[in-house]
């Protein structure tokens, strides 16, 4: 039996499904001859322990994407309950600072090559670039993590087109109202 081209999902369909998808807020950061960079992604995931690899998701047309290529190197940095405005500033929707200004946060290099690490991050990966594949309009970039910062702290959650964060469950019951709008978290 011949195979007919793969069916792919209504996109508009597809955009309001993934919308409804918790994720972590991070940043991903790269220094060197390609410049310092960082661009805002919720597209991240650890892929294996052994050895430490992790993988982020950017958009191909993102100067940071060829910045990591051509570095070699880069940071994923996840944001707490109270970077949000880390968070919009390299998404490129700044509040009291340019869009994608380093100067919105504290940060320190690590890592051989440098790499920016957000001080005061939720955790911090300083990754070597293993690999890069392109998949429609994103680069899926896989980092061998030689480095890792981490504290205690809540973290920052994207759903449904704002930020959240997590509240512990009491008990199974409660599950319908696991995320807290960040309005209602102080």
């Amino acid at each position: 039996m011949a195979h007919s081209a793969a069916q792919t999902a209504d996109r508009d369909a597809f955009v309001v499904a993934m919308r409804r998808a918790a994720t972590a807020v991070a940043v991903v950061a790269t220094s060197g001859p390609a410049g310092r960079l960082a661009v805002t992604v919720s597209a991240i995931a650890s892929v294996s322990a052994d050895p430490p690899i992790v993988l982020a998701c950017i958009n191909r047309r993102s100067p940071v994407c060829g910045a990591i290529r051509a570095n070699g190197v880069f940071t994923i940095n996840l944001l707490t309950a109270d970077q949000a405005h880390v968070a919009d500033t390299f998404a490129g929707r700044s509040h009291g600072f340019p869009p994608f200004d380093f100067a919105c946060a504290d940060w320190h290099e690590i890592g051989a090559p440098v790499a920016p690490a957000l001080d005061d991050a939720l955790c911090s990966f300083y990754c070597r670039l293993l690999e890069a594949h392109d998949a429609g309009t994103h680069a899926v970039l896989l980092g061998q993590v030689s480095e890792t910062i981490s504290r205690d702290a809540m973290p920052l959650i994207y759903a449904d087109r704002q930020y959240a964060a997590p509240r512990p469950m009491l008990n199974t019951a409660t599950m319908r109202n696991t995320l807290m709008p960040m309005e209602a978290h102080s």
